[in-house]
């Protein structure tokens, strides 16, 4: 019996060991892929047309989805959300080439406008994709002298506008299959204006499919009224001392990337309270991006 324990303690011992090593390995992972996503905000800050703030709430210590934005040239700013399948150390895996191959391609001009992109990344995710793993991706990629704005969605959520005269509203545009699934797949471009003072907020579906205790989902509507309520001048004006007085349908202003951080952190609030103490079981990723018109510094 003696010896039965001494081999059930060194077995436990070297379980315990080896859980450790897995955690500090995934901790790593964790860090690493945190560092690959941008997060240092304002994120350009010698640039007055627009602001943005992001975030990425994994549910596991490594997860799938993922953002990015990034300046092609002078006049033209990519904007990514993208959600792949499964959890874990493989997502994350996936991620960090579907983020590569994405910007590449993008700074590289050779798939030309977003769709051209979307299909150029799609073809080469399914080269040797024996796992058959495949990531939603929405592309956009904005004039920022004009405010035109072409984007390409594989799959993905549909996004949500913020217009001034309207209010918040899901826009619906062209959808195509996930990346990595079939190869040769050619995705249409949906085209859109954003005028000063306008949002755009890009999610991943752990936003409206978090779920509460009953397991009922958070939903596109309680989404859509979150999001009004959160944007709202009083609260923006308390919150963070940057919102100016008066009533939000008034004259546009240079949001700034403080008051969407303010913005999506009470938003989430609303997504808390509604989730209660049901655990996270998806990753939870969002991004706001402002519209501020042109520059107003003259040219030299």
């Amino acid at each position: 019996m003696s010896k039965k324990m001494r081999g059930y303690v060194r077995e436990i011992v070297d379980i315990t060991a080896e859980k450790q090593r897995l955690d500090t390995e995934l901790s790593v992972a964790s860090e690493i892929q945190s560092n690959m996503l941008p997060s240092h905000f304002p994120a350009f800050p010698d640039r007055d047309e627009f602001d943005l703030y992001a975030v990425m709430d994994p549910a596991k210590e490594v997860g799938g989805d993922f953002y990015d934005f990034f300046l092609i040239d002078e006049d033209h700013l990519a904007l990514v959300m993208a959600d792949v399948s499964g959890k874990g150390v493989p997502a994350a895996l996936f991620m960090v080439i579907s983020k590569t191959l994405i910007k590449n391609i993008t700074l590289s001009g050779s798939g030309a406008g977003p769709g051209g992109i979307l299909s150029d990344v799609n073809d080469r995710l399914c080269e040797g994709n024996e796992d058959s793993m495949f990531v939603t991706v929405w592309l956009g990629i904005l004039t920022i002298s004009t405010g035109q704005l072409v984007s390409a969605c594989a799959g993905h959520e549909y996004p949500v506008f913020y217009r001034r005269e309207s209010g918040f509203s899901m826009e619906k545009d062209s959808h195509g299959p996930a990346l990595g699934a079939m190869e040769g797949i050619r995705f249409r471009e949906t085209h859109w204006q954003m005028n000063p003072g306008d949002l755009l907020f890009l999610y991943t579906d752990g936003v409206p499919e978090a779920t509460d205790n009953s397991q009922e989902l958070f939903g596109n509507e309680r989404m859509l009224r979150g999001l009004a309520e959160s944007w709202n001048r009083e609260n923006l004006q308390s919150h963070s001392g940057h919102a100016e007085q008066g009533d939000l349908q008034s004259s546009p202003r240079r949001w700034n990337y403080e008051d969407l951080q303010t913005f999506l952190t009470m938003f989430r609030r609303h997504v808390d309270d509604f989730v209660g103490e049901a655990p996270q079981f998806d990753d939870l990723t969002m991004m706001c991006f402002s519209y501020n018109g042109p520059s107003e510094t003259p040219d030299p």
